[in-house]
């Protein structure tokens, strides 16, 4: 075989070969979006005071003392954040992370991604990086029927030969129910004997800390609401808080800030 051919074989080997990923700075940033291939640097983390935060006490103080044991280099669980729509699983995280930041600066960074858009690259790269991380996966859920995405994420939190690094723990927001679908015509089926149901059973099993977010009490909203207008000055009528929420069609975290902002749109106030 001559030296031409040789070279031509090579050339062609190398135009099949996948090309490198995009170097990012793991260092640089306080945050970072992944999309599968590369990582988008964000140097501002928007989250909520943690002492505002009402209505969620002791999920608060469970994810807070997770996530600062991450940024310290000990044993951390990964998170699944379940529950009620609204009442905060994603702010805490973002909280959490920054309160982190703050008592060790640069020990630790959240990564915000999704469980089809190249985890396995992203654990590769992180896995050499000297520094923690917190993948977040926001409002997790799958299709019915879909047991390959659920076996995988299922491999990566625990017992699978690609699993996530050790400098790494996964946090995962999600009404419980995308996760464990039930139907009553599992009781009734003898060709599928639940072997989907198991698999996401098998799944919310592999979080270490699960922590249910439940719908506020009028009382929890309204101090949520006195939390948040103390903060910023601002006046507000209980009454008409409430109101807001039968308009709103229920009360949570977010229909409380919803209510604040309305308040500071009233008084021309800024809430930036």
């Amino acid at each position: 075989m001559n030296e031409e051919l040789l070279n031509r074989i090579a050339q062609a080997l190398e135009r099949l070969a996948p090309a490198p990923l995009p170097q990012s700075d793991w260092h640089a940033f306080l945050a970072y979006i992944w999309d599968g291939k590369a990582a988008r640097g964000i140097d501002r983390l928007d989250a909520p005071a943690l002492d505002l935060m009402q209505g969620i006490d002791k999920q608060k103080v469970a994810v807070v003392e997770n996530v600062a044991r991450l940024s310290r280099g000990a044993a951390a669980h990964d998170m699944l954040l379940w529950g009620s729509r609204g009442m905060g699983k994603s702010a805490l995280l973002r909280a959490a992370t920054l309160a982190a930041q703050t008592a060790l600066p640069g020990s630790i960074a959240l990564v915000q991604a999704s469980p089809d858009a190249g985890l396995a690259d992203l654990f590769g790269v992180l896995r050499g990086v000297n520094r923690s991380f917190l993948v977040f996966l926001d409002d997790l859920g799958f299709d019915a029927g879909d047991t390959s995405g659920v076996r995988k994420l299922r491999s990566w939190l625990e017992g699978g030969v690609e699993a996530r690094p050790a400098n790494v723990r996964l946090a995962v927001t999600s009404n419980r129910r995308a996760i464990v679908e039930r139907h009553l015509s599992e009781q009734d089926d003898p060709i599928n004997p639940r072997d989907a149901v198991d698999d996401r059973l098998a799944l919310a099993d592999r979080f270490g800390l699960s922590l249910g977010f439940h719908n506020c009490t009028q009382d929890e909203y309204l101090a949520i609401i006195a939390g948040y207008s103390a903060h910023y000055g601002l006046a507000y009528d209980e009454g008409d808080a409430l109101e807001w929420s039968k308009r709103r069609g229920g009360r949570s975290g977010r229909v409380a800030w919803q209510y604040v902002n309305e308040l500071a749109g009233r008084a021309e106030r800024s809430l930036a």
